[in-house]
């Protein structure tokens, strides 16, 4: 009997001591547990996502109006421009020549104008009037002649031939007389409204003309639309470029670098954790562990396909993004187009 207690008594004590171990492997599983899920809330809170940097005015690719051959390609791939500068010109000379042509009738239609306006010259007056003088002298002395054989015919002293004779002479020198007298009155006289309006029609219609030919001269010099860095160049002098809406043909690529962005596909299960204004970082395999921090600008408006790949193997292709635009603090030193990767910290929500 005396065995028998002594044996429940250590097996009691043995329960007991298995029983506070095994609540120590507990708690100590307990506490473990608690901080992954810690860790894992912490992790949550960023967005991470491949992008690409971009300048603030995106890449924008000039091309010309006009197909041709290049004269000439004024600039080099990392060349800082100025808005308006000359990237390219295209072989214009027919163009100038144009150009030329319609300074010229212009001109021409302008003089015309003016002399209708100014009316006849003084000398162009005097011209017509010792015209219509010298013409008055000879009709009187046809008139004469015509009235003095006219009276020799009537007293029989000459024959109807030479009185007739002198009576065409006296005609003729009528209408001269009358023609001089037409020619002095238009001299003088000031222009008729209906030819100075017709005059108006074509000095305005060739000035339209010329505005024109000047016009396409222009589209021949390829001008740089904003101040910024040249990211890339097509096309040298002597290529042809062609002008289609179906086939762009850009002669260079520039952007605004003077601030930069980075184009994040954000993954369509973490669209609704993102908001405009959150801040965000980017690094870079070239910058070691450097971060460059910013800030959500923009997002999309829709889910689309991806656009940037990061060639892992277990990459999905088949997910849904949304564009979003994160802007750098600064970056500089970022090339434009170079791949990152992108980290948004979005607020508990």
């Amino acid at each position: 009997m005396k065995y028998k207690t002594l044996f429940i008594a250590l097996c009691g004590i043995a329960i007991a001591i298995a029983s506070y171990q095994l609540s120590r492997v507990h708690a100590s599983t307990g506490a473990n547990a608690s901080a992954p899920a810690a860790n894992a809330r912490v992790q949550s809170s960023l967005v991470a996502a491949p992008g690409r940097v971009e300048p603030l005015s995106e890449e924008i690719k000039v091309g010309s109006e006009l197909s041709g051959k290049l004269r000439e390609v004024g600039v080099d791939e990392g060349q800082r421009v100025e808005k308006g500068d000359v990237l390219a010109v295209l072989a214009n000379a027919d163009y100038a020549a144009q150009v030329d042509s319609g300074a010229a009738q212009l001109a021409e239609r302008e003089a015309e104008l003016r002399k209708l306006l100014n009316g006849s010259r003084d000398q162009e007056r005097q011209e017509a009037l010792a015209s219509l003088k010298q013409q008055e002298a000879m009709l009187e002395n046809a008139r004469a002649e015509m009235e003095r054989h006219q009276k020799l015919f009537d007293a029989g002293v000459t024959s109807r031939e030479d009185a007739d004779h002198y009576d065409r002479e006296y005609k003729v020198a009528k209408a001269q007389y009358d023609a001089e007298v037409q020619r002095r009155a238009l001299v003088d006289d000031s222009s008729r409204v209906e030819d100075i309006a017709k005059a108006q029609a074509d000095v305005a219609l060739a000035r339209a003309q010329l505005a024109q030919d000047r016009a396409i001269y222009e589209k021949t010099i390829i001008r740089a639309p904003i101040s910024g860095i040249i990211l890339r160049r097509y096309h040298r002098a002597g290529e042809s470029v062609t002008n289609s809406a179906t086939s762009p043909d850009p002669i260079v690529a520039i952007g605004d670098e003077g601030v930069l962005r980075v184009r994040v596909d954000v993954d369509e299960t973490d669209v609704g954790r993102v908001r405009l204004g959150d801040r965000a970082y980017v690094t870079a395999d070239a910058f070691g562990d450097r971060k460059f921090w910013g800030h959500v600008v923009q997002l999309g408006g829709e889910l689309g396909k991806k656009n940037i790949r990061t060639d892992e193997p277990t990459e999905r292709v088949d997910t849904k993004i949304l564009e979003t635009l994160v802007q750098l603090d600064d970056g500089h030193e970022l090339p434009v187009g170079l791949r990152v990767d992108a980290f948004i910290a979005t607020a508990a929500r």
